[in-house]
């Protein structure tokens, strides 16, 4: 009977990750094939994904960059706007722009007393317009979320590991259970 159950712990750990993952890829596919009403499904997620890489294609183009500086103008002078606009662009390029922000893993010693460190990137090095000194701006990521925190610690705190981001990330953000490519 315990060899039942280990199997079926096992069949669990295989089985959930596996059904969840094509669950949501199937659910995120409906929903994006929803928006259009095509007789082949499939296609509305093709048009869309095509669509975005042709705007790709034409932001990068010399020609259309003026335009997009156009559009970046008009949203940064909308007040709501602005902030939603400014804090879903910044994201975007910290995590796959060229100038990726999330690209220096450090560990964070809370308190000199105790041996607790968290996880996280160095974001601002010089956080000097807020009035801090001798401090760097750490984004902490959540594990099984896309939410952080930022926080300002003193610099003497602070640990750059020697690690890649994207590993790090994959680290932090699984709860510290993907270990695989560290």
């Amino acid at each position: 009977m315990k060899k039942i159950s280990k199997y079926f712990i096992e069949g669990l750990i295989v089985v959930i990750p596996i059904i969840v993952t094509i669950y949501l890829l199937y659910y995120i596919f409906i929903q994006i094939d929803g928006l259009f009403n095509f007789k082949y499904p499939g296609i509305g997620f093709l048009i869309i994904i095509l669509g975005i890489i042709l705007i790709g294609a034409v932001a990068s183009n010399f020609f259309t960059k003026g335009f997009v500086g156009i559009i970046n103008n008009i949203f940064n002078r909308l007040p709501l706007v602005k902030f939603i606009y400014m804090s879903i662009k910044d994201l975007a390029e910290a995590l796959f722009g060229e100038r990726k922000r999330f690209n220096q893993p450090v560990s964070v010693k809370l308190s000199t007393e105790s041996g607790v460190e968290i996880l996280g990137f160095i974001t601002e090095e010089n956080p000097d317009f807020l009035g801090e000194k001798d401090k760097v701006a750490v984004y902490i990521p959540q594990a099984y979320n896309f939410a952080g925190n930022l926080i300002l610690v003193p610099t003497v705190n602070v640990k750059k590991l020697n690690v890649g981001a994207k590993e790090m990330m994959t680290f932090i953000v699984s709860g510290g259970l993907s270990t695989s490519n560290l």
